[in-house]
Order: C-alpha cells, then sequence, then structure tokens
C-alpha cells in the first residue's frame, strides 16, 4: 500500500502547513494504528519539506507536534475531541470510516482512506440491475469508497451508451458532504465541500429536498420522493448501511459487496431491525425511571438533545439520570439497575445498539420521543441524527385529565404517574436529577378485575437502592470500639511467605 496517497499525506500537510497549526492529534481507528508510525513519518517530511521551501503559508518556524490517539473516547466515527484536549491540539487528523458529524469545539481534517474495488465488476453488476429495473438509480457508498466513484461513474456510462437499443436510464450519484469540519454555532451548517467531490446532485437540482446521511449529500427535486428511486449502495454491511436502510425503509435497496464482488439484493435482516425497534418503542412506554447516556462529548448540539430529552421525560412524569460513562456495554450499564430503559445521544452511526444482552433497552431520542410524547403515533418514518429532532418537535404537556393507555408489553391498561405529584416544584430545572419519594395514586379498578388496570408506580433511584438485598457495609452507632486489625498473608498465590517456611523447615 501506498502510504504518500493512501494517506493523503500531501493534502494533509498542507492543511496543517497553511492554517499555521502546532499541535496536531491523529486519531486512528483500531485497524488502521499499524500504519500510524509510517503515517507520522511522511507527515513528518512533508511538513518539513514545506517549511524548508519557503512557501507563503506559514511565517514562523515552529515545529509541529504530531500526537497519536487511539482508544477512542466514544466511536471511533466521531472526531474525540475529548482526547485532543488532553494535549491542548490545535485540530485533529482523523482517519479511516467517519460519520462526519459536527465537531464543537476543533476543526478536522477527514482522510477516508482508499479501498480498493473491482470497478468493472462493480458496473457489470451495476448496469445489469439497472436494466432490469424502471426506477431511476441513487447510487450511494461508503466514504471509504469514494475515490473510485469517478470511475465508476465513466465507465458505467460508457458500459450504458453501448447499449443504444436499451431504454434510457436516469443515474445519479450523492457527494461527500466534505472534508474539512470547522466548529460553528450553527449545527446544520454545511462546512468545507470535498475538493474534487466525484459526484453531482440529482438532476443537478438547486431546489427541492435536501438528504444527508453517512457522509454523503443529495437533493431531490420538488414532486419527487425518494420511494421513487432504486439505491444503490457501494460497500460493506456496516452501520451506515444499516443507517440508509432504515432511514429509507420504503426505498428498494440493493447492495455492491466490493470484498466479495458480489451483489447483495435481500436486504430483509436489515429491515427486520424496525420490528426491535418498534417493541423497544413500547417497552420505554412502561418505564418509570429513565438514563440519559452521554454517547459524545464533541458532536454539536448534543447538549440541546440531552436537554430537550430531560424536558420530554419530565413532562411525561417519570424521573431521568444522567450518566457519562464512555463506551457503554453490558457491565457498566449493570450498576444502574433502577433505570428502566436507557436512551443514547451519540452520532447516528453509534445510536443503535443491539441490547439484547443489556438488563435495559437502549434506545434512540427518535425513539424516545415516539414513547414519551403521549398520542404520538409511529408512521414508519426513523430519524437517525439526533440533530434533525432539535426543537423539531414541541414538548407537549400530559393533560392531566387522560385515560388510562393500553400497554402493549402488559397486556392491560396503565395509568402513569403524575408528573404533577412526582415532583415539587420547588426543585426547579433540575428536579429531574433529585432522589424524590413518588407519591402513591389511588387507581380506579374496572369491571373488578385488577388485570384490566394497574398502577404506574414511578420509584426513584434512592427507593430502589433501599428495597436491594444487599446495602453494603453496616455502621453501628452503639459505641462500641472497632475489632483490631489482623495482618494478612503476604507473597504470590502460588506459595506463600508462611508456606514457603513450612516447606523449609
Amino acid at each position: 500500500m501506498e502510504i504518500e496517497s493512501h494517506y493523503e499525506i500531501a493534502t494533509t500537510a498542507d492543511f496543517i502547513y497553511s492554517r499555521k497549526f502546532t499541535r496536531v492529534a491523529l486519531q486512528f481507528p483500531d485497524n488502521l494504528l499499524k500504519d500510524a508510525t509510517r503515517v507520522v513519518r511522511a507527515l513528518k517530511a512533508k511538513l518539513l519539506s514545506l517549511r524548508d521551501s519557503g512557501e507563503e503559508h506559514n511565517g514562523d518556524n515552529n515545529d509541529v507536534g504530531l500526537y497519536v490517539m487511539a482508544d477512542t473516547t466514544y466511536g471511533s466515527c466521531c472526531v474525540d475531541e475529548v482526547g485532543a484536549s488532553h494535549i491542548n491540539a490545535d485540530c485533529v487528523i482523523h482517519y479511516g470510516h467517519t460519520c462526519l458529524s459536527p465537531t464543537s469545539t476543533l476543526p478536522a481534517f477527514f482522510v477516508f482512506g482508499k479501498i480498493p474495488i473491482n470497478v468493472p465488476n462493480c458496473v457489470e453488476n451495476l448496469s445489469k440491475n439497472a436494466l432490469a429495473n424502471e426506477k431511476p438509480i441513487l447510487i450511494l457508498y461508503g466514504l471509504e469508497y469514494a475515490h473510485a466513484i469517478p470511475h465508476i461513474r465513466e465507465a458505467l456510462k460508457e458500459a450504458l451508451s453501448s447499449d443504444v437499443s436499451g431504454p434510457k436510464l436516469e443515474i445519479n450519484y450523492a457527494n461527500v458532504m466534505c472534508t474539512v469540519i470547522n466548529p460553528s454555532e450553527n449545527h446544520k451548517s454545511i462546512n468545507e465541500p470535498a475538493s474534487g467531490s466525484p459526484a453531482d446532485d440529482i438532476s443537478g437540482a438547486v431546489t427541492g429536498t435536501r438528504y444527508a446521511i453517512g457522509g454523503l449529500t443529495w437533493n431531490i427535486p420538488e414532486g419527487h420522493k425518494m420511494e421513487d428511486y432504486l439505491l444503490f449502495w457501494i460497500g460493506s454491511d456496516n452501520s451506515a448501511f444499516a443507517n440508509v436502510v432504515l432511514t429509507f425503509n420504503s426505498s428498494e435497496i440493493v447492495r455492491y459487496d466490493a470484498a466479495e464482488e458480489r451483489l447483495v439484493t435481500d436486504v430483509s435482516h436489515r429491515l427486520r431491525i424496525l420490528k426491535r425497534r418498534y417493541y423497544l418503542v413500547e417497552k420505554a412506554k412502561d418505564a418509570n425511571i429513565i438514563g440519559i447516556l452521554v454517547g459524545t462529548l464533541g458532536v454539536a448540539g448534543y447538549l440541546d438533545m440531552i436537554h430537550q430529552m430531560k424536558e420530554l421525560i419530565t413532562k411525561a412524569g417519570k424521573k431521568t439520570y444522567t450518566f457519562a460513562m464512555g463506551r457503554p456495554n453490558p457491565a457498566k450499564l449493570a450498576n444502574f439497575p433502577e433505570c428502566d430503559v436507557f436512551i443514547t445521544v451519540s452520532c447516528a452511526q453509534t445510536a443503535l445498539l443491539d441490547s439484547k444482552e443489556f438488563f435495559a433497552p437502549v434506545i434512540t431520542p427518535f425513539e424516545a420521543m415516539l414513547a414519551f410524547g403521549r398520542g404520538r403515533q409511529w408512521t414508519g418514518a426513523y430519524v437517525m441524527e439526533f440533530r434533525d429532532l432539535i426543537s423539531s418537535s414541541p414538548v407537549e404537556v400530559r393533560n392531566q385529565a387522560e385515560e388510562a393507555r393500553f400497554s402493549f408489553i402488559r397486556g392491560r391498561y396503565v395509568e402513569d404517574t403524575d408528573q404533577q405529584e412526582t415532583f415539587n416544584d420547588e426543585q426547579g430545572e433540575e428536579g429531574a436529577l433529585a432522589l424524590v419519594t413518588a407519591a402513591e395514586k389511588a387507581l380506579q379498578l374496572r369491571d373488578g378485575n385488577v388485570n384490566h388496570l394497574v398502577k404506574g408506580t414511578a420509584k426513584s433511584g434512592a427507593e430502589f437502592f433501599l428495597g436491594r438485598s444487599y446495602h453494603g457495609l453496616e455502621i453501628h452507632g452503639d459505641g462500641s470500639s472497632p475489632e483490631p486489625y489482623i495482618v494478612g498473608r503476604s507473597g504470590k498465590a502460588s506459595g506463600y511467605e508462611d508456606e514457603k517456611s513450612k516447606q523449609e523447615s
């Protein structure tokens, strides 16, 4: 593999040198750490040559410090601003797969990499599928294959032009959103576009609906819908592809597996995830204590989303706690069994956690809005980016006169505890974080059958701890003196010192 070309050494060095950065964090995912040493060596050599050449980019002669970051705080697809802040970095160079989520404080330059692909085989599969389908085609791809899109477009154009008798096909390509992200107060602003972008918007449309997913962006002309297009994905079956399937679940989707060089037309295993997500939404409706997982500290707008989730949960008459623990796993979340459900606020490509091994389900902010927004129904549309949800739907106050709702999980009617009875108005904005005691609410039983109507009791974390069988060490206040300390055994488990002395004797 050619390091200079694969990791875009010249372009990266020019970005660092032209912006006068002196402390640069290089973020590598685990699978690319093996190349970190060679990348640093090549970058240093290129930066040194730029400085010695006397180009009018940088006025000083300060050496540039390059710091390799591994074991990211959260997902490796996001810019690790937390890790970069430990070295007071001026910017982050992100390598490998990325979600291109906007940053909060630091500028970032993205190097997607160039995974090899068999262009003739890809074009052959694409042309066969295009000729057998009457819909216009939208080509989406993993960012690691963006380098091959110009070659695929030219080869496909030549292959289809040779078939004069066939129908005229409309084939469109998505754009790479950008290669440089600058922090901005406007979380939805478009940053610097990718230089030499290999694609163009659908039909050159200026007006219409704009879509952005997985680091790609495109426009749909007015009067058209995504269901009108056949989506052709080039890449592996990863989180980016899962986002495409869930977001455009009503569209026809095929995938070209570049590693195995074959076309995959059955994506039903991905569509089955929607059934699982709907089940989690119904289960979250019965939750009383909700934990909010901070899944990122760098994606712009994450604090706004957390505050919106707190407001939504509080007005739904439930309690919420916020946790910042890095990457969530079953062992970490098992320390908080009082939480009935968790909401993870993270980028779109790390939001879908397979929570089958977790003690409590983990849902996304979109699913939380469906679960806790009383009266809302799922139409089948799915939103992955939490930035698209910020202030998109106003939080409605629950009507105290609402009747009990039917729980599909319990199979009976449930009446939630009223929020006004649960929280003290004097607690103010942070009342949802306090460990308070929930008030009991008497409910009317219908038809004399206790299974028809049950009580929704919202207990706090403190009440849950009191109900545990293990409470930790007990401290007696009778004034008795403590027992004397006993010196334990010393040495290694394979042979303690007292055992060795016995053997010698």
